[in-house]
């Protein structure tokens, strides 16, 4: 790494870890179970919740799409990070699928354990590439484990301060680190791109009852939320497949 760069990291070091700290001195939240009352319930084709559970069919074939790529292209040392990141929007869509056919605490599980695994292992591989590229294979287990103990500790605990954390931490470093580095590759933007596709996501899944009544009845935020989410994940395929290594200047 670049010696001049050696502030810039201690600052990116000072915040992940300030900000770990900070959940310690935020009361515990617990799960509302109001989160599981979907606006849409219909049934189709024996299929409770249809649409929740079908439009998770996106986030497959982004993952299987982004996993053929990653196992086919040279990507450097960020490889198996990015093929992790794929792998669990991959999974993103069978346990998500699980939980929409039975909300509950139990299933939805299920549905952030594979969040975790696409976080941690997006923000290890761009970590990687922003700042030295040996970060990838010494970064990318403990991530995964961290992402996996914050939902346990949910789970244990009731208490989600550690997995709201590991869900929206590495989405908000994402463009301080942007700022403070620079990659090797182009096309980065489609990087801010994804981050408005999924923060345009997470505003549909806290307005479901409201979009549902504004289709009139037609489709609820939460399935479009699915929509979004994915065409974010795609967004980084499309940055993975144009991307070439900028010229030095």
């Amino acid at each position: 790494m670049n010696p001049s760069n050696t502030w810039r990291l201690l600052l990116v070091i000072g915040i992940v870890i300030g900000s770990l700290l900070l959940m310690l001195f935020i009361s515990p939240i617990a799960q509302d179970p109001a989160y599981h009352a979907f606006a849409d319930t219909r049934t189709y084709i024996t299929i409770p919740n249809f649409l929740n559970v079908a439009s998770n069919s996106f986030f497959l074939l982004v993952g299987l799409a982004g996993m053929r790529f990653c196992w086919q292209a040279n990507l450097e040392h960020t490889r198996l990070a990015w093929l992790v990141f794929f792998a669990g929007v991959t999974l993103v869509s069978v346990g998500s699928s699980y939980y929409h056919w039975h909300p509950d605490n139990t299933t939805l599980v299920w549905d952030r354990l594979p969040m975790t695994i696409a976080f941690m292992g997006m923000f290890v591989a761009l970590l990687s590439e922003y700042i030295d590229v040996r970060l990838a294979p010494r970064l990318l287990a403990p991530a995964l484990l961290l992402g996996l103990a914050s939902v346990l500790y949910w789970v244990w605990m009731q208490d989600l301060r550690f997995y709201v954390w590991v869900q929206f931490f590495p989405l908000l470093t994402i463009p301080l680190v942007m700022w403070l580095f620079k990659s090797r590759y182009t096309h980065q933007w489609l990087l801010l791109v994804a981050l408005s596709w999924y923060v345009l996501a997470k505003v549909f899944e806290v307005t479901d009852r409201v979009i549902f009544a504004m289709t009139q009845g037609l489709v609820g935020g939460h399935a479009l939320k699915h929509l979004l989410a994915a065409a974010g994940c795609l967004a980084i395929l499309r940055m993975l497949q144009q991307r070439n290594i900028q010229a030095a200047t």
